[in-house]
């Protein structure tokens, strides 16, 4: 038997149907009409064409001059049935069969199509349609001429009409539409014409429908499941469901997680394990659209496409009830995958419960998984020195953040015109632009120039501060390869604790650490945070700690005696809710994965409940001495002009922290710029007495000796 080689061939067999249909209609209409009524069709209404309607019933049974028209349509209806059948067999891509099965038309509804198409193949069929709705302004087909040509009976024209009802397959998948729909028209006066896309379909033609283009694009799936570097407890699940439903009406899936954890791969590949493609929707856009029609036009192309349907931020549309509950009577037309993703919770309620509903929670990867990505993507473009861990370690990335990472650092390198290779300082460089850089609430960022070689501290001090930097370092080796994560549930994180008077450079060390470990760092003054209002300081800090988790960052909390006290017997309702605020405090820091450095001034504030959740308790002292002297030696830029008999252990006898010298260097300089140009001994002692007066401390003659007389 024959089979249609192309689907123009079988469209233009099926176009031949239709014209004798249309023949057998013009006969009809022949036998009916009277001589002189057709002279001037559609110009005006004769009398004789008056008492023609008149004299002519409802509906007419079938001329028997036609009958010859019906036997040639019965003939070539079984060889074109017969030779399409044969040619689906051998896998021959005909349009109108799949369109029919991909909707469920009927052989009417088929019709309804190729009649609507034809003109858009030639124009002549405008001519034909004119003549036989006795009108010329009658160029396209209406609702009545349809039921003409493929109706033979009073009854089937009654029930066709149920072809043109809102609900209808056509109507509702818009597939066909009204052309002058104004409302005011009777249903069998309206035009009908195919729409745009359906028609390029049929003709060959499977682009996006361009009214849609703004919010949705098709991804030809490439990933497979074993490619994934994802959890199990989310793959295997997943996986399983695809092999469960592959034959019959799967449930709604929806993915919940942050951006880039993995949730458009897992959607890509089960669409290359059902062998379609994706489809993929932006809710928020869509949202944005001038009209619901959109969503429908939305789902017919994710039909049309043989596809999943994959919609992002769809937890954004339920901010619009209405917008919702139209969403959600389209998608229940939709007979296969739907994946729903978004970073919010959703409550399935009653979407879709005819359907089914999984929810699926993508988190960010674990440190080990961090590794693979960063390995994968890096696809070896690294210079030798970079340090994989590390970056896994500091930067809690998914997947796309370390993609987009990459892709910055590369941006940076190019930039700067630099080797192929991207360098450590690259690559940190474009993790730090994919943190949340939206200020966190109550934060300022801390931008350091200082190093090691810039504070002085005590040898313990110091040993402490280095373990920090090492436990940054290595955070991730420790818990993930050497499974210490398996044994704590809370306290990942990073806390520690600086103590001691104010000036003596907690918050220069803080710098110095962000500097060392190559991360950004937001310093909270706690006094702000501390509110007189109840629960509005867990408030505070909740919103804190949310924001934190985007950062990447050090966050450091000055101040910290705003808010931490010895914990003391509940006298009244103040002392009640500074203990539940101290609690709320304690549970975010176990919390929270990242690194948190609190600043306090007076460590004996702090209970021992408190410091059993720190990692590190490290006091600053007030600098003896010996300490004293080796700040001031180095106080002084290397090109600030300093003369060279300044007394530096005169210096180191005054009792003050290394911010009060700070002050008192920069205080001597602005007098030496207006002096001599240099500084001199004259120059710190009086930067030494404004120091004083600050602090309301005396300037006595047995404090400043021999260089008293400078003061008077």
């Amino acid at each position: 038997m024959n089979v249609y080689e192309t689907n123009i061939e079988y469209l233009l067999d099926e176009l031949k149907r239709i014209d004798l249909l249309l023949h057998k209609n013009l006969d009809k209409r022949k036998s009916e009409s009277n001589p002189g009524i057709d002279d001037f069709p559609g110009l005006f209404i004769s009398e004789d064409e008056v008492n023609s309607i008149l004299q002519t019933p409802v509906y007419q049974k079938t001329d028997e001059s036609t009958d010859h028209w019906t036997e040639k349509i019965e003939t070539i209806t079984m060889e074109i049935v017969a030779k399409k059948n044969e040619s689906i067999q051998q896998n021959k891509k005909l349009l109108l069969p799949a369109l029919s099965k991909t909707f469920h038309l009927s052989p009417f509804e088929e019709d309804v199509l190729l009649i609507c198409l034809a003109p858009e193949l030639d124009l002549r069929y405008e001519k034909l349609y004119s003549y036989l709705q006795n009108d010329v302004t009658k160029k396209r087909p209406t609702v009545d001429l349809v039921i003409r040509l493929l109706c033979s009976s009073i009854r089937e024209r009654i029930k066709a009409r149920e072809f043109f009802s809102n609900s209808s397959t056509l109507l509702s998948n818009r597939l066909i539409y009204f052309s002058n729909e104004d409302g005011s028209q009777l249903l069998l006066s309206r035009f009908l014409r195919a729409d745009d896309k359906i028609i390029n379909f049929l003709l060959g033609t499977n682009e996006i429908d361009h009214r849609i283009k703004r919010h949705s694009f098709l991804v030809k799936p490439r990933r497979t499941f074993g490619e994934l570097i994802l959890a199990d407890e989310i793959i295997r699940p997943v996986a399983g469901l695809v092999k469960k439903y592959s034959n019959k009406k799967p449930p709604v899936l929806y993915f919940q997680g942050p951006y880039g954890t993995g949730k458009k791969m897992t959607a890509e590949a089960i669409s290359k394990e059902l062998g379609v493609s994706l489809f993929v929707v932006d809710s928020k856009t869509l949202l944005k659209s001038e009209s619901f029609e959109t969503l429908g036009i939305t789902i017919r192309e994710a039909l049309l496409q043989d596809s999943l349907l994959y919609l992002e931020g769809f937890d954004s549309l339920f901010s619009d009830e209405n917008a919702a509950k139209y969403i959600i009577r389209e998608l229940g037309r939709y007979p296969g995958w739907i994946i729903l993703s978004g970073e919010a919770d959703l409550e399935p309620g009653s979407i879709l419960k005819d359907r089914g509903f999984i929810s699926f929670g993508f988190k960010v990867p674990s440190y080990l998984h961090r590794k693979e990505l960063w390995k994968s993507l890096m696809n070896g473009n690294i210079s030798n020195d970079v340090d994989i861990g590390a970056l896994a370690s500091k930067f809690n990335f998914s997947g796309g953040l370390i993609k987009d990472a990459i892709t910055t650092s590369q941006n940076i390198s190019i930039a700067k015109n630099k080797a192929s290779k991207l360098t450590t300082e690259d690559l940190f460089e474009g993790c730090r632009a994919q943190s949340n850089k939206k200020l966190i609430s109550f934060a300022r960022k801390i931008e350091s120039t200082n190093t090691w070689e810039d504070i002085f501290l005590p040898d313990d001090t110091k040993k402490q501060l280095n373990e920090v930097c090492g436990y940054i370092k290595y955070k991730g080796i420790i818990y993930a390869e050497w499974g210490f994560d398996k044994k704590l549930s809370l306290g990942k994180g990073l806390n520690v604790l600086f103590s001691g008077p104010s000036g003596t450079g907690k918050t220069m060390v803080a710098g110095i650490i962000a500097n060392e470990v190559k991360l950004d760092l937001y310093k909270i003054d706690l006094s702000n945070v501390v509110s007189k209002y109840i629960g509005e300081t867990e408030k505070n800090l909740g919103r804190i700690f949310k924001e934190a988790e985007t950062t990447n960052a050090i966050i450091f909390f000055d101040e910290a005696d705003a808010l931490f006290g010895k914990r003391s017997e509940v006298r009244d309702s103040h002392d009640r809710y500074a203990n539940i605020e101290i609690n709320y405090l304690l549970q975010k820091m176990e919390e929270y994965e990242g690194i948190v450095i609190l600043a306090s001034n007076f460590s004996n504030n702090i209970d021992e409940a408190f410091l059993r959740r720190l990692h590190f308790k490290i006091d600053f002292p007030s600098p003896d001495e010996e300490l004293r002297e080796k700040i001031w030696r180095n106080i002084f830029p290397r090109k600030t002009p300093v003369a060279e008999n300044i007394d530096y252990s005169f210096l180191s006898m005054f009792k003050i922290t290394g911010g009060n010298m700070k002050n008192i260097a920069l205080s001597a300089a602005f007098l030496a710029a207006g002096d001599s140009g240099v500084i001199k001994m004259e120059h710190i002692i009086k930067g030494t007495q404004r120091e004083f007066q600050k602090m309301g401390k005396l300037c006595t003659k047995e404090d400043f000796g021999q260089y008293y007389k400078i003061l008077t």
